[in-house]
């Protein structure tokens, strides 16, 4: 056997360890170009949507059709009556004052019971740990007809890091209108929720307008500096090769 022909059979294991990592680098390149579509979208949307004078929900008759991508940012106004017995509390955060320092506490999911008795679940904002309790924020509930403005959310998408919801203690982790619902024996309940803007609730909390509009968009950069390692990895390959062979 030439030695060329046992150098070439040496390369063979390091060159599909280099083209397994290649297949991995460049599918994480592919994943935030297409990562980079979708936020462009979603930018497109918030702008398209949130913006300027707000307009009705979409009819209790065309619930069962809603789509996000159809609807979701849309800026609206509804009137109703809240059922604060059935409040639910879920877990989040918020930003504070200083950058990278979140505020823990919970937004304030309670159904808005429409003049029709359809339930819309409003989001009313955000309540520090220690005012989870209504107890503790008495004003914080207005009683009667109320009119809310705000934007139209999708269901909170849960992933395997989210832990499960516990509706005998009111422990919630996902604002998911449905399962609140159930939750309560609610029916006729909207597949979305509502955010609502930033007005002043009677003694300050709930504090709502905690829906991001300004995203951050750095995928295009992500994508360069996978391709960048895969070309990298070609060249280093070809060098320790080339090598191989004719040393």
């Amino acid at each position: 056997m030439s030695t060329s022909t046992r150098e070439g059979r040496s390369l063979i294991l390091p060159g599909l360890a280099t083209l397994v990592a290649l297949a991995i680098l460049i599918g994480l390149g592919t994943w935030q170009l297409q990562r980079k579509a979708w936020k462009e979208d979603l930018i497109a949307q918030i702008g398209a949507r949130a913006y300027g004078e707000p307009g009705a929900i979409l009819p209790e008759p065309e619930w069962a059709s809603w789509r996000a991508d159809q609807d979701e940012f849309r800026k609206v106004r509804v009137t109703g009556s809240f059922l604060h017995s059935f409040e639910a509390p879920v877990y989040g955060l918020a930003p504070g004052e200083r950058q990278g320092a979140p505020l823990q506490g919970y937004y304030l999911i309670t159904p808005l019971k429409l003049a029709s008795g359809a339930v819309v679940m409003v989001n009313r904002g955000f309540v520090p740990t220690d005012l989870r309790d209504p107890a503790r924020r008495p004003e914080s509930q207005p009683q009667g007809e109320v009119t809310i403005a705000g934007l139209v959310r999708a269901p909170e998408v849960r992933n395997s890091f989210t832990p499960n919801d516990d509706p005998a203690r009111n422990q919630w982790f996902a604002r998911d209108p449905q399962a609140i619902a159930a939750a309560h024996g609610l029916e006729r309940v909207a597949p979305f929720l509502i955010d609502a803007d930033a007005s002043p609730n009677p003694g300050g909390w709930p504090r709502g307008g905690q829906t991001p509009l300004t995203l951050p968009n750095n995928h295009l950069q992500y994508a360069v500096t996978w391709f960048g390692i895969a070309l990298t990895l070609i060249g280093v390959f070809a060098a320790f090769a080339w090598k191989r062979i004719k040393g």
